[in-house]
Order: structure tokens, then C-alpha cells, then sequence
């Protein structure tokens, strides 16, 4: 069967074309968008931008690229190649590294001088360069004449896969493409002598599945769609077979000049009964399979030693080129067991992601190398193992990060290099701390300062002095500050800005006597010297430091404007876990203010992310558990005393304020004086650290409620604690029409604890009127449900398939997968079309 016709593509498919020619108009207009075109594979989500590409008006400018299968995607892949050879700014900004100015220049290109339509398609294999730089537009692309169009397969994407985050950045139209229905299954079918009922339970409606099946006759298609391909790739004669062959294990389109060298020569005549049978696609730049699938389908069928030769194959035809691309060697001698080639490009390769920002990419490239590493010379080992370690940390996979740092650190041991040593020391102290080793971050980061001072290297020692002085800072030593102000110095010696940044950043932390002006203007000073200097690790840093600060002086304004600000910069750049801090505080800003179900959300979806935060845990899990205490939660408590001894042995003052402040509280919910004197022995030892006056004024606040701190004694804090505290201090207060107000607050807040406490003490003072609150079926789910299984079974029962509730409520999709198992085993039902049917019965609709 020849290639799928116009009217083939377009059924069932007009109204998704419709939305793209709108978006077009609307960035002739000025009015820029980003479509997301999604299915899943098979959908027809590439013929559909065929047909949509073909029929754009005269006069728009058109750039196309697409992300490949590779082993690890290209930095920057589908931009290079949808830009390559227009002298654009982007193709000046990529042609000179990329780096942080290509954010910038994605801009600049769609900004002019004609409207611009930019096409990338299987987003799901891109590289997080590419996702950073879309990301970026997506947040900008109303203001310009562009319209960005993505394709993305649905459950294409690995669990923790940035475009789960790109999705909810920026305003996205989504269209989503739906297996055909019988009656478009039987039109295409039309002549065939298939009956369209039997085609479409076959193919379950999928456009490729049902292509496939119409090429052979009926009562011939094998079992699977698979056996399907390879039924017609028997029907070629044994050249264009083995030609076949040799295509399947290149992902994406083969340009010609590779193609010939692989076919040895100019035979590329062997390949034209594929076209003609509509296997393959051929154009200006080269030919490839018109389906992903029917490549993989291929490359599947052959014999694993094949498989290898053929890789191989590719290599020798690569290595053959003038500048042959690393990252596919890379991806084809990992395949074809070529450890010398992955050892050759691997390590270079993974700087060059690493540069780039795609660090999904650089652990890939790093773990590639790091699995033959001992077949390098040993300083080769040492610092291929470095690299890896810190895309480990990238990655959020502290403990393994860590594991691999200290391979790292004894090699260079071994070598006499003190200078590397020592700065692996550096590296590998900051895995400590971030995995929750404080003392062991503490020992090695004084270890890293005594080998470099010895070494005598003075740009080196500064950077371990400033290391070993941020750390103090962290953990409260009390001679951090003086060890900062020799870092600056040292720093300002050696001429290094970036680490003068990073004492200025410390020093807000640690500065002994400085009121919340002070520290905060040495934050806001090391941030505008990072961001001026292009020193962007620092500056995120610099966002999440002052975005604490901001909100522990309760500077709600300053600190909204600072997380606007901050959220974009980090997720701009990929900086996940400064996004994570800052993400947290953004949910705590709602919960100061009294947006309890936002924050509860926000927390709740940060703790289910798959990847591991490490320390930052300390910041997320307290705060969603205090909020479960003030709802009267039981696991409220374990968690909170859980978050308080890794707070105690970590010792940082974030995670102690968090997790000392929700379990203080709980214990005056609760009626636990001993949790609560015992908080309070463990908080005294810091409580007089820079900076933690505020802190210690809420613990001594809620302490004194639970009856441990005389009435009388003042109340230092100057703090709005918004809606919540107020309704508190006026049941503090001891008047009781303040009282009975405080209830109607608290009430209103859901905070069930705290009410039931105030409404207890009103009872003991004889108010007969007191205000009875929410019913319980208002308080908690009848079949048992969390607030997230509850939203969770709504979409269900509008009929919305995992992936689609994960993209609304931006999860991912393995998360979704949890929910609804638990939904089902609460509902003690067996199937989502069983709990979607009791979700939409009048009865549960109206209780539930």
C-alpha cells in the first residue's frame, strides 16, 4: 500500500486542524500560542503536521526539526536542525555553544521579521536543552507572531521527564488525537473486502495499526500489528530487505551522505520498492521510515548479533565523516558494544550536554563511560567518574551521587594530583550535605581546604574555603562568618566573582548582628552579581535563599515578586531542586495567607514526584504535615516527629524551623506537653543562630500555648501570620465574642483542630451558643478517599485515561497509577469504568 492520502489523514482529524489554522492566524495577528499536539503512538500526530505544513499560507516562515531515539538525545537537537544554514539568532546563538544566551535568541527568532510557525516533533525523546529553550517560549510566546507547534506521544516520556513539568509552564492548547471510530476505520477500509467492525477490533481504531492490516490481504494479518510490517518486508526482494535492515537501527531520518556510505555507494536504487510499498519516506534531506513504529518493529526482528554488526556498521560510516556527530556514535556503540568508541566520545560528549543544560543527556553520556572506566588510564578514570557523580546529583540520585563521588575521590587520591583531590573533595562534601550527611560533609569540606592549602593553589583553596564556610553556614557553626570573610578575600585575590557571590549569599546566613535589611541586601547583592556575571548556579541559589529569608521575615509581597522571578529563572534553566525549594515556598505563601487546599495540592505533588530531593525533603513533608494536623489528620504526628529527628541530625535551620514549628504545634493540638518541652530542649541549642529570631519567636508562641511558657512573657515576633494566626490571637486574647469570631475563622480555614480546642474552652467557660462547625461529612471523604484520590476519581468519571488526569493535575503518570489503584481498592471495585459509574450515581455525586 502506497503513502496514506490527504483525505486518509484528515478523518476524524479536521477539527485538530482547525485548531492549528487558528493559532496560525492568531500569530499573524501578533497573538502568539503553543499548540500541543499528543496521542498515542500511531495517531497520526506526523501526518497531521504533514498535511498542516503543506497547506500554510504563502508568507510565513517555517522551522522544522524533530527529536530522534537516540541513547541520548542531541543538546539542542531539533532546534539545530529546524535553524541550521538561516543565520538567525538562534542559529548564531546555537553555532556558538548555546549556553544562557540561546533563552534570548529563541526569542529573537520568532520575533520577526514574518510570522513564524516552529514544528518539533517526538518532544517525548528531547534532550532538556530543548525542553528549557521551549519552555522559555512557552512563557513568551504570546507577545510575538509565532506559534510554536509540538508533537508528543502520550507514555512516550520516562517517569520524572521534564516535559511533565514543561507541560504546566506557560498557556498550551492541547490536542489530543483519538483512535478512529468504526465508521472512519470502515471508509478507509472501503473495497478491501474487510468488514470495518472486525478492522476496527483488530486495531482498536489506531490510524497505523489499521494501515498496516490493509496492506495484506484479510484473514492474512499475523497476530500483531509487528508481524504485520514484517509480513510486507518479506514480500521485498532480499536487497531492499537487507537495506531495510540497516536502516532500522538508525533512529529518525538518515541524511544521504550516510545513507550512501552504508549502502556502499550509490545503490539506493535497492530502496525504491520501500518507498513505492510505503515503508519509507523520502525527502530533500533523506529518507526514514514513515512510522517510528514500523522501524522498531524491524529492528526488533533481528537476531542480537546482527543488531551489533549493524551498529557497527553505522560507526565505521560515522567515523568516515569530517565532524561526526558524538552523540550518535555514542548511541550506536553503546548498542553495538563498542567500548573503545564509547569511551573515545562518551566523556566529551557529556561536558558538551552538561554545558548545554540537557543533564538528562550528560548522565547518560557520563554512565556510558563510567561502565568501562576502567579501561581508561586512571586520571581519565578519576574524572569521568567526578562528572558522573555530579549529573548523579543533577538527577536528584543523592545517594548513588554520592557512592560514585567517593570512587572519584580515590582515585585522585591515587594519582599525586593534589589539585584535583582536593576539588573532587570540594564536589563530594556538597553530596553530603545535600543526602543529609552533615557530619561527613563538614569533615570532608575541612579535608578539601587542608589538601588544597597544601597544594598551594590559590584559586583552588578559595573555592574550598568558600565551600567549607557555605556548609558552616548551613549547620550553624558559629565560625562561619569568619571563615566567609577569608573565602571573600581569598576569593577577591585569586579573582574569582563566582565564589565572592557565594560568600556574599553564606554571609547572609551566618552574619552575626545584621537585622533583615542587612541580611536580605547581601542576598539581593550576590544575586545581581551572579545573574550580571552569567553565573546562573549561583543566582538560583541566590533565588532560593532569599526567597527563604523573605518569607521567614514575612515580607509576603517582596517574597511573591522573588519566587515570579526565581520559578522562571530555575525551570527556565533546569535548576530543578532551586525549583523545588522555590516551589515549596510558593505553596507556603498560599498557606500563609489562607489558601490551605492550594498549598495542600502544591505539597502534596512535590512529595510525589519521583525523583529523590534528598535534604529538601525537610522542606516539603513538615509543612504538608502540619497542614494534616490542622485538619485533625492522624499521620500528622509520625510525620511531623519523623521530620523533627532528621532535622536534629542534619541541622540546618530551614529544615529545624519547619519541622520543630509543625511538630510544636501539633503537640499543642494534641495535648502532648512532653513532644512539646521535648521540642523546645531541642530547639535551645540554636535558637539564638543568626537570623533565627523569627523562628523562636513561633516556637516560644505555640509553646506558651501549650502552657510551657508563662502568659506573660512577650512575644518578640512581629510576623503577619495571615488568617490562621489571627483567628488564633483573638482566641488568645481571652475575650469571648473575640473567641466565638475565632471559631466562625477557623472554621472557615478547615482548621478542625484548632477549632475544636477554642470551642472546648468556651464550653469550660459556660457558653451555651457556641458555633457547632462543619458537618463531618464536609470534613472527610465518605469512602474514605485524600483530597488528590477525590479529584482524582472526578476526572476519572468524566472519562479522562491516566495520562490526560496526569497532565491536568501535573503528575506523573506512574503517580496517577497509584491513585486510582487505591481509589478502586477503597471503592472495592475492580475496574475505573466501575468506579467511574459510582462516582457519577446521583446518590455518591451529591454526598461525595
Amino acid at each position: 500500500m502506497g503513502e496514506v492520502g490527504v483525505r486518509d489523514v484528515l478523518l476524524e482529524r479536521a477539527g485538530a486542524l482547525a485548531v492549528l489554522l487558528e493559532a496560525v492566524s492568531e500569530a499573524v495577528a501578533g497573538r502568539g500560542r503553543v499548540v500541543l499536539v499528543r496521542g498515542e503512538a500511531g495517531m497520526g500526530k506526523s501526518s497531521l503536521l504533514r498535511v498542516f505544513r503543506e497547506g500554510l499560507p504563502a508568507g510565513l516562515r517555517v522551522l522544522y526539526g524533530a527529536c530522534e531515539d537516540l541513547v541520548t538525545a542531541r543538546p539542542y537537537g531539533p532546534l539545530r536542525d529546524a535553524v541550521t544554514g538561516t543565520g538567525g539568532p538562534l542559529d548564531l546563538a546555537l553555532a556558538a555553544g548555546g549556553g544562557d544566551g540561546v533563552f534570548e535568541a529563541a526569542v529573537a527568532e520568532l520575533r520577526g521579521p514574518r510570522p513564524t510557525v516552529l514544528m518539533v516533533e517526538d518532544l517525548h525523546w528531547a534532550d532538556d536543552a530543548t525542553l528549557d529553550v521551549l519552555g522559555h517560549l512557552a512563557r513568551r510566546v504570546g507577545d510575538l507572531p509565532a506559534v510554536v507547534v509540538v508533537a508528543v506521544r502520550d507514555g512516550g516520556a520516562p517517569a520524572g521527564h521534564r516535559l511533565e513539568r514543561w507541560l504546566g509552564a506557560g498557556t498550551v492548547r492541547q490536542v489530543l488525537l483519538r483512535p478512529l471510530s468504526v465508521t472512519a476505520v470502515g471508509e478507509l477500509a472501503a473495497g478491501t473486502g474487510w468488514r470495518a467492525a472486525s478492522l476496527h477490533d483488530l486495531t482498536a481504531g489506531n490510524p497505523f495499526f489499521v494501515t498496516e492490516a490493509l496492506a495484506v490481504a484479510p484473514g492474512q494479518v499475523p497476530a500483531t500489528v509487528a508481524e504485520a510490517v514484517l509480513a510486507r518486508v518479506r514480500r521485498l526482494d532480499p536487497a531492499c530487505q537487507a537495506a531495510l535492515a540497516q536502516l532500522a537501527v538508525v533512529p529518525g531520518w538518515v541524511d544521504f551522505a550516510l545513507l550512501e556510505q552504508l549502502l556502499d555507494g550509490d545503490h539506493l536504487d535497492v530502496l525504491v520498492a520501500a518507498e513505492e510499498q510505503g515503508m519509507l519516506r523520502v525527502r530533500a534531506d533523506g529518507v526514514g521510515f514513515r512510522h517510528e513504529l514500523a522501524r522498531q518493529a524491524i529492528e526488533a526482528s533481528l537476531p542480537a548479533l546482527r543488531r551489533r554488526m549493524l551498529h557497527r556498521a553505522v560507526i565505521a560510516a560515522l567515523r568516515r565523516q569530517d565532524r561526526p556527530d558524538p552523540t550518535r556514535l555514542v548511541h550506536h556503540a553503546a548498542r553495538g558494544g563498542d567500548a573503545g568508541t564509547v569511551l573515545e566520545y562518551a566523556p566529551g560528549a557529556g561536558r558538551e550536554a552538561a554545558a548545554a543544560g540537557s543533564h538528562r543527556q550528560a548522565l547518560a553520556h557520563f554512565e556510558a563511560a563510567a561502565a568501562h572506566a576502567d579501561r581508561l588510564p586512571p586520571e581519565q578514570s578519576a574524572a569521568v567518574l567526578d562528572g558522573y557523580a555530579w549529573e548523579l546529583h543533577n538527577a536528584h540520585r543523592f545517594g548513588a551521587a554520592v557512592a560514585v563521588g567517593e570512587r572519584a575521590v580515590a582515585g585522585y587520591a591515587g594519582l599525586g594530583d593534589a589539585v584535583a583531590h582536593g576539588q573532587a573533595l570540594v564536589r563530594l562534601s556538597r553530596l553530603y550535605y545535600l543526602v543529609g550527611h552533615t557530619g561527613q560533609a563538614e569533615r570532608t569540606a575541612r579535608a578539601s581546604v587542608d589538601t588544597l592549602e597544601q597544594a598551594g593553589s590559590a584559586a583552588a583553596t578559595a573555592f574550598a574555603v568558600t565551600n567549607h564556610g557555605a556548609i558552616l553556614a548551613l549547620v550553624g557553626d558559629p565560625g562561619a562568618d569568619r571563615t566567609l570573610s577569608r573565602a571573600s578575600e581569598l576569593a577577591e585575590r585569586a579573582g574569582r566573582v563566582d565564589l565572592v557571590e557565594l560568600c556574599l549569599n553564606y554571609q547572609s546566613l551566618a552574619g552575626p548582628g545584621l537585622d533583615p535589611d542587612g541580611r536580605i541586601g547581601l542576598l539581593r547583592r550576590s544575586l545581581d552579581l551572579a545573574l550580571a556575571h552569567g553565573h546562573y548556579e549561583h543566582a538560583a541559589r541566590g533565588y532560593t535563599n532569599l526567597g527563604e529569608l523573605l518569607y521567614r521575615y514575612g515580607r509576603l509581597e517582596e517574597l511573591e515578586r522573588c519566587l515570579a522571578d526565581g520559578l522562571a529563572f530555575t525551570r527556565d534553566r533546569g535548576f530543578w531542586s532551586h525549583s523545588y525549594n522555590l516551589e515549596v515556598h510558593a505553596c507556603l505563601l498560599r498557606m500563609r495567607r489562607g489558601d490551605w487546599a492550594g498549598a495542600e495540592a502544591g505539597l502534596a505533588a512535590l512529595i510525589e514526584r519521583d525523583e529523590d530531593p534528598g535534604m529538601l525533603r525537610l522542606y516539603a513533608e513538615p509543612q504538608y504535615a502540619r497542614l494534616l494536623a490542622r485538619r485533625g489528620a492522624p499521620e500528622a504526628g509520625p510525620l511531623l516527629e519523623a521530620a523533627w529527628r532528621h532535622a536534629l541530625a542534619q541541622r540546618s535551620l530551614i529544615g529545624l524551623a519547619y519541622a520543630g514549628t509543625g511538630l510544636m504545634e501539633w503537640a499543642w493540638l494534641c495535648g502532648r506537653t512532653d513532644v512539646a518541652a521535648a521540642v523546645l530542649d531541642g530547639w535551645r541549642p540554636h535558637s539564638d543562630r543568626p537570623g533565627a529570631e523569627p523562628v523562636d519567636a513561633e516556637l516560644r508562641r505555640y509553646a506558651r500555648r501549650a502552657g510551657l511558657l508563662a502568659p506573660g512573657e512577650p512575644d518578640i515576633s512581629n510576623v503577619d501570620d495571615g488568617p490562621y494566626e489571627r483567628a488564633l490571637t483573638l482566641a488568645d486574647s481571652g475575650a469571648l465574642q473575640a473567641a466565638v469570631e475565632a471559631v466562625r475563622m477557623l472554621d472557615e480555614l478547615g482548621a478542625i483542630a484548632a477549632a475544636r480546642l477554642v470551642r472546648r474552652g468556651l464550653r469550660r467557660r459556660g457558653v451555651r451558643t457556641v458555633p457547632r462547625g462543619p458537618l463531618a461529612a464536609t470534613r472527610a471523604h465518605p469512602a474514605g478517599l485524600t483530597r488528590r484520590q477525590a479529584g482524582v476519581l472526578s476526572l476519572l468519571a468524566e472519562g479522562l485515561t491516566n495520562a490526560e488526569i496526569a497532565t491536568k493535575l501535573v503528575l506523573s503518570v506512574r503517580t496517577v497509577d497509584r491513585h486510582v489503584a487505591s481509589i478502586l481498592d477503597k471503592l472495592g471495585v475492580s475496574s475505573r469504568r466501575e468506579a467511574a459509574a459510582m462516582a457519577r450515581s446521583p446518590a455518591n455525586a451529591a454526598a461525595w
